[in-house]
């Protein structure tokens, strides 16, 4: 018993780990290793920090997700979404790369992960779900154009000034003459490589007989293998020095050290909404991969395990690198490829980079940032999501609009405005069709016990009895809508007698609808028209009981619409 208590402290896939697994885990963590090098050192620079930033973020706090998460396959590290998030927010406080700017960025990564990982512990995993799918969508793929934009100054070799998105055009359209022309041939090249290799490579090695796992890995192999070439050039041709091609330049070599530290008052004043935003936004997107991962894999994750572990990667992450991580979806999709099975893999690319960074990083410092350019952009164009834009257009248009106002609103208004702004317009989304209750006359079906719509079904009705079904719980926002329709099939049938409300759909029914309800129920039988409900729900019962309604309603509740049916009729 006291050999096997320390191991109740591991994780489960620790404890049953297969050993057949251990080669497969073991091979796929290196080949992870050498895959990612050129895109953590990639999301560092385009988070406006230190290169060899994004290789520390890639060794300890890949372990203590590997430790905390539940998910077999997710890889987390440095990822597109963050990195930009953190240029974003941090860019027009300070100068990216300066000391200070660095401080900043490991506050974000501190705060944004203590947040996560207390909704963890508190088993909060439900606030993902706050965020609408059409949201997050929008918010990450008007990120991607921002990622694009950022991006091409370094495609064509020029500097750009300003913060916001406009600053940042206008510079660009400003520099165009200034255009590196030998930059530019290298970003470009790299840039048809890459999408090519994408979109047609794949389906090309199929045809040869390769097998699609083989595929899959070779195309994910092919930015590795541009990053290689493209600096090959640049060593062999001295274009950096003859062509002013801009290069990675000097990666710090050897180990950091842990860095601890206490976030200043005013860095956490400024950074209290972003690293909201960041854990919010690192939820949805790492809950999200991981539950697609295990579906594949016939797997389950526990959403709260998940935002643990994912919390604790950023608070490790604070003080080893200092830039904040998340699950990504290129990340994980070169783990699966290259054949892990458990968070092993990770483990192995961790101690890898670890080795590597130990060992030397000065191979790096020729690697062309043009290169790096175009691994980005064409990753962020992999995340804008058209599909989902044109599915929601088709399905429901305000769940469109939500997701294209949250796009450029993004664009135009920044990180923070872009997705409150389409949290309001999913909000206000809710409390129109809240407000606006889909109200139906029914009718039954001859010879069943069923009823339907009269305007969609052939239905018997009774002369003088108005049946009328509302879809809707009734809340004070929505009571003049049912007041109008009521009115108008009143008028439509002036010799009605009786008027069955049929509550099947109604959840709840606060305060004001209650007492307006009572008011109705007064107002027909001064007309001499009596007011029956039917099919009231049991927690919707429990409260009306106590309500003045129920004791002054004129006519009776109804277990069944099919019971008003039959006694009415």
């Amino acid at each position: 018993m006291k050999i096997r208590a320390p191991m109740q402290f591991l994780p489960r896939w620790i404890r049953a780990y297969p050993r057949e697994q251990f080669t497969t885990d073991l091979v796929a963590g290196l080949i992870v290793t050498v895959l990612v090098i050129p895109q953590s050192l990639a999301y560092a620079l385009l988070a406006g920090l230190p290169p060899q930033a994004g290789l520390y973020v890639s060794i300890f706090p890949v372990i203590a997700y590997a430790f905390f998460g539940s998910s077999m396959t997710q890889a987390v590290g440095p990822v597109a979404i963050t990195a930009i998030m953190t240029f974003t927010v941090l860019s027009p406080l300070e100068t990216p790369g300066s000391p200070h700017y660095i401080a900043l960025a490991a506050s974000l990564s501190l705060f944004s992960g203590v947040l996560v990982l207390a909704f963890g512990v508190l088993r909060l995993g439900f606030l993902s779900q706050l965020l609408s799918r059409p949201v997050v969508s929008g918010f990450i793929s008007g990120s991607a154009v921002l990622i694009v934009i950022s991006q091409l100054k370094f495609l064509l070799g020029v500097k750009v000034t300003g913060s916001t998105t406009w600053q940042v055009i206008s510079s660009l359209a400003g520099s165009v003459s200034q255009t590196r022309p030998m930059t530019l041939l290298i970003g470009g090249v790299a840039l048809v490589v890459l999408y090519s290799s994408r979109k047609w490579l794949s389906s090309a090695l199929l045809k040869t007989g390769l097998s699609s796992r083989n595929a899959g890995f070779v195309v994910r192999l092919m930015p590795l293998i541009v990053v290689v070439m493209a600096t090959l050039l640049v060593v062999r041709f001295d274009l950096d020095q003859k062509h002013a091609v801009a290069v990675v330049g000097t990666v710090q070599e050897g180990l950091a050290s842990f860095t601890f530290f206490a976030p200043s008052l005013d860095s956490l004043k400024i950074l209290t909404v972003p690293a909201l935003i960041l854990a919010l936004i690192g939820m949805v997107q790492n809950i999200t991969m991981a539950q697609a991962l295990a579906i594949k894999r016939r797997e389950r994750i526990d959403a709260n395990s998940e935002l643990v572990g994912l919390g604790t990667a950023n608070i490790v992450a604070a003080f080893y690198g200092g830039m904040p991580v998340g699950g990504g979806l290129s990340r994980s999709a070169v783990n699966v490829a290259a054949g892990a099975q458990s968070p092993l893999a990770s483990i192995v690319s961790a101690t890898a980079m670890l080795g590597i960074v130990a060992t030397g990083t000065h191979w790096l410092a020729r690697l062309p940032l043009a290169v790096l350019a175009a691994s980005i952009v064409i990753a962020a164009i992999s995340m804008i999501d058209i599909k989902a834009f044109r599915q929601a257009w088709s399905y429901d248009r305000a769940d469109a609009f939500a997701l294209l106002g949250t796009g450029l609103g993004v664009l135009v208004l920044g990180l923070e405005l872009g997705i409150a702004l389409g949290i309001g317009l999913s909000l206000a989304t809710l409390l129109v069709r809240a407000s606006t209750p889909h109200i139906a006359v029914i009718g039954r079906i001859a010879g069943s016990e069923h009823f339907r719509n009269v305007e969609r079904h052939g239905v018997e009705t009774i002369p003088g009895v108005l049946f009328l079904r509302i879809d809707e719980s009734l809340f004070f926002g929505n009571l003049s809508a049912v007041e109008s329709r009521l009115g108008t099939e009143l008028e439509k049938a002036a010799d009605t007698h009786d008027v069955v409300l049929i509550m099947s759909a109604v959840n709840r029914i606060d305060t004001t609808a209650m007492e307006v309800l009572t008011d109705i129920n007064r107002e027909l039988g001064s007309r001499k028209i009596r007011l029956h409900l039917a099919e009231v729900k049991g927690p919707v019962q429990d409260r009306l009981i106590r309500s003045p309604l129920w004791k002054a309603l004129s006519g009776h509740v109804h277990l069944s619409v099919n019971d008003a049916f039959e006694l009415l009729g």
